[in-house]
């Protein structure tokens, strides 16, 4: 069973996000032979304060 875990810095709507699950699941699903079903997709959104750019916070 495929597992994609993507991470992300906060601020996507909740289509945003729907929509890249359906892609990445269609994407893994047809590349890797596999039904749609078996496919998993993870998304960890990250605080702006918690992602460093060249050293400082990317606010």
């Amino acid at each position: 069973m495929p597992i994609i875990h993507v991470q992300l810095i906060e601020g996507r709507t909740d289509d945003q996000l729907s929509k890249l699950m359906e892609r990445l699941t269609l994407a893994a699903a047809e590349s890797l032979d596999v039904k749609k079903e078996q496919v998993r997709v993870l998304i960890q959104e990250i605080p702006n304060k918690h992602w460093g750019v060249g050293g400082k916070p990317k606010r």
